[in-house]
């Protein structure tokens, strides 16, 4: 199994399969609108706008799982991310990361790269997901994780 199996919608409701982006170096994160880290948005963006030259994608999720803080629907969650981060990087329909209704892509990450002491669960949002150029899930960081620490990661898998 491999992450480029999968697709995804677009924020706009698209299907989106993700082998479009086989090749790329993907940071894949869970997002939210109200959360404390909703500001990550800009370091997200900066390393989107600085490594997309080269070949790097960040893929954001919407998720309404923790704390009720993406309470939004499609467009208004286009609408702020545009708006207040200038987000350019693709953004996905919400979904859920946890439980039952988890979508495939996040139980897939999660069994690649299981958190601390091997706990598989999301603990919130702002999750991140480091794969290489092949589609291996290489690291998982923690939501307090600024993506600015990232680069160094980055630029070793580009």
């Amino acid at each position: 199994m491999s992450l480029y199996e999968f697709t995804v919608n677009a924020l706009d409701g698209r299907p989106m399969p993700l082998r479009d982006f086989a090749g790329k170096v993907l940071l894949v994160v869970n997002t939210a609108s109200k959360c404390g880290f909703t500001p990550q948005y800009v370091g997200l963006e900066r390393l989107y706008a600085q490594y997309a030259p080269r070949g790097f994608v960040v893929l954001g999720f919407p998720c309404n799982q923790f704390g009720q803080q993406e309470p939004g629907n499609a467009v208004e969650i286009g609408e702020f991310c545009l708006k207040n981060y200038g987000v350019s990087f693709p953004m996905f329909e919400k979904i859920d990361v946890n439980g039952t209704n988890a979508h495939a892509i996040y139980t897939y990450l999660k069994n690649e790269a299981p958190g601390l002491l091997g706990t598989r669960a999301i603990k919130w949002n702002f999750t991140k997901f480091l794969l290489a150029r092949s589609g291996e899930v290489t690291a998982r960081y923690s939501p307090r994780t600024k993506p600015e620490s990232l680069a160094g990661d980055i630029e070793r898998l580009l």
